[in-house]
């Protein structure tokens, strides 16, 4: 007698293949919002602060006209709080996550949506395919409004928890002081221990930028003033993020207008259409040599 094939039924048929669950990276996973440069900055780069979303039409009729607001960084990184009032946060910031970052997003929403309130919102690790943020957002500016601290997660249930507040202590310990700066979009200046940072998400694509920025090195017009120095550029979600390193003591105000001044060369060099000269292919090499990526 013939053994039956592992890959058989006992009644004879064949089993069914079982698909894996594939993690493919979408390297902008905010390209096609109108503020793709904010979203990555509030994801990589501010610690606390939050904005208003708005819910497609189908939604708001299936789920009711819930606010809906999105957060850097939820309690415990949770990547969404279904509030006790009906409130829905998002966080952006969180540890676990696929391949497509619109996508997680997107998942943590809707099951924050479908969650009881006050009740604890759970999503897979990996999504799997469905709608993106592009998908069931009202696209629009982000109006951002930067916190001191994370108390903004607190509803009079949550203050009591000492699991919500432990982990409130610790977020709040860890926040360096971050100002958004009118002088550019998606310009954020930050103290940390030694320095001050001002680090800008452009907005323009990645070739563009670089040869722009190049340009303005072989001109010496790369800093932001006396005292400054250009640290370097990394890339976030497809777009290309420069850092200046500044004396630590002057408060961010005192930074935008340098920044202001530097965005309009910025713009200028931008529009130069010549290809670049020896000393910017020099200079563009050397700005690659100190760049880094984060996904």
């Amino acid at each position: 007698m013939s053994k039956r094939r592992k890959s058989q039924r006992p009644g004879g048929e064949a089993a069914p293949k079982r698909e894996k669950v594939r993690d493919i990276f979408v390297p902008r996973p905010f390209e096609g919002l109108v503020d793709e440069p904010e979203w990555i900055a509030l994801r990589e780069l501010v610690p606390a602060a939050s904005a208003p979303l708005t819910l497609v039409p189908d939604l708001v009729e299936r789920y009711g006209d819930r606010p809906v607001s999105l957060a850097t960084v939820l309690p415990m990184a949770a990547p969404a709080v279904a509030r006790p009032d009906g409130r829905v946060l998002v966080g952006l910031q969180r540890h676990v996550q696929s391949g497509d970052v619109s996508r997680d997003l997107a998942v943590a929403l809707l099951r924050a949506l479908e969650t009881e309130p006050g009740g604890t919102v759970t999503v897979p690790a990996l999504p799997g395919a469905g709608p993106r943020l592009q998908d069931i957002l009202v696209d629009g500016p982000l109006d951002v409004t930067m916190h001191d601290g994370f108390d903004f997660w607190l509803d009079p249930e949550a203050a009591g928890d000492p699991n919500v507040q432990a982990s409130l202590e610790r977020a709040n310990a860890s926040i360096y002081p971050t100002v958004r700066l009118a002088a550019a979009p998606a310009a954020y200046w930050c103290r940390v221990p030694d320095k001050a940072h001002v680090r800008w998400v452009l907005p323009e694509d990645e070739d563009a930028a670089l040869d722009a920025l190049a340009r303005l090195s072989a001109a010496n017009e790369l800093l932001l003033g006396e005292g400054t120095k250009f640290a370097g550029m990394f890339r976030a979600h497809g777009r290309l993020v420069p850092v200046w390193d500044l004396p630590r003591e002057p408060e961010a105000d005192r930074w935008e207008a340098p920044v202001a001044e530097f965005a309009k060369r910025y713009a200028e060099a931008l529009a130069e259409a010549a290809p670049l000269d020896a000393a910017g292919r020099r200079a563009k090499q050397g700005l690659l040599g100190r760049q880094l990526t984060l996904r």
